[in-house]
């Protein structure tokens, strides 16, 4: 988008939990002058639309309505939220191959309007995937094909770190990169807490007998979704948050290092696979995606991470 523009137009594909929650955090951002969202089930978009409505007296001025794809034509960022639930004793390769037939579906309508090439933020799971998938269907430039990636697993990380040594989780730093998924990887070796790496933080920190249990931290940033589904069905609220935050990077032409997955390029030797690592992400998309400093363990760990995905992708019926 334009950098010198304050507001943009999102439209929003999908009214469910992540889609609905995802527009709920963008009314109240004041960032965004209008919001269209897309469902198969209209009836579910009206209703998502009425609700959000009756709050636009409490926020910034924003326009919120049902869309159509015609919707795409003048959008900024488009966020695709859309796909379909996992049914008992399917397969997660079947569950794919079902949502890369819906992705096509949608990004072929998406592309008959939008000819501006507006950034595409892929939330929907796995999102590493179907990141992929959007890249090879679209044509869109590469720099606007983001995924939701692990934005939201880094949160979950530095929360716990934070709560583990009681300090406010803004000054804890640390990144899970590769997969959205079962193979991510938690970037130990660079990660600190005011500049202090987190060894030497815990030697002072004196605050529990053991130092950080990385094991047991990762382990819990792992499996957090399937905890919360477990509980209540779904993981949306902070899910919202983190697509929040990288649509707010867009639009406000911020160039922030946010863990974002996008197709990489020769990074650490890998090659078209969509991986999360800190990338500089403004108002053009994908500005830069970072080779930070990796232990050698870290980086054997993103390899296997990259070959896990390959091995699922092989398996799809995808462009060259």
């Amino acid at each position: 988008m334009d950098a010198k523009k304050t507001t943009a137009k999102v439209t929003i594909i999908g009214a469910g939990f992540v889609g609905s929650a995802t527009a709920y955090t963008l009314m109240l951002s004041g960032l965004i002058s209008e919001i269209a969202i897309i469902d198969i089930n209209v009836d579910k978009a009206e209703g998502e639309v009425m609700d959000l409505n009756h709050g636009v007296p409490f926020v910034s001025p924003v326009k919120i309505h049902v869309g159509t794809y015609e919707d795409c034509s003048n959008s900024d960022i488009i966020i695709i939220s859309a796909g379909v639930n996992q049914k008992p004793g399917e397969s997660r390769l079947d569950l794919l191959k079902k949502n890369t037939e819906v992705f096509k579906n949608i990004i072929s309508n998406i592309t008959r309007y939008a000819a501006n090439n507006p950034i595409l933020l892929v939330v929907t799971n796995p999102v590493d995937i179907l990141t992929y998938v959007t890249c090879k269907i679209s044509g869109f430039p590469e720099n606007k094909v983001i995924g939701s990636g692990t934005v939201l697993d880094t949160a979950r990380f530095r929360y716990l770190l934070a709560y583990h040594v009681g300090v406010d989780a803004r000054n804890v730093h640390g990144y899970i990169i590769g997969e959205h998924g079962d193979t991510e990887v938690a970037a130990w070796s660079i990660s600190n807490i005011a500049g202090i790496p987190i060894d030497a933080y815990c030697e002072k920190c004196k605050r529990c007998k053991d130092k950080i249990r990385r094991e047991e931290i990762f382990t819990e940033v792992k499996n957090a979704a399937y905890k919360i589904i477990k509980k209540k069905g779904a993981t949306y609220y902070a899910v919202a948050l983190s697509v929040r935050r990288i649509v707010e990077a867009i639009a406000r032409n911020e160039n922030s290092v946010l863990t974002v997955s996008s197709l990489l390029r020769g990074q650490y030797g890998l090659d078209d696979v969509c991986l999360s690592l800190p990338t500089i992400v403004n108002g053009r998309g994908i500005e830069e995606v970072l080779e930070i400093p990796l232990s050698s363990r870290e980086k054997e760990l993103l390899n296997k991470s990259a070959n896990s995905l390959k091995d699922v992708l092989r398996k799809l019926d995808l462009p060259g």
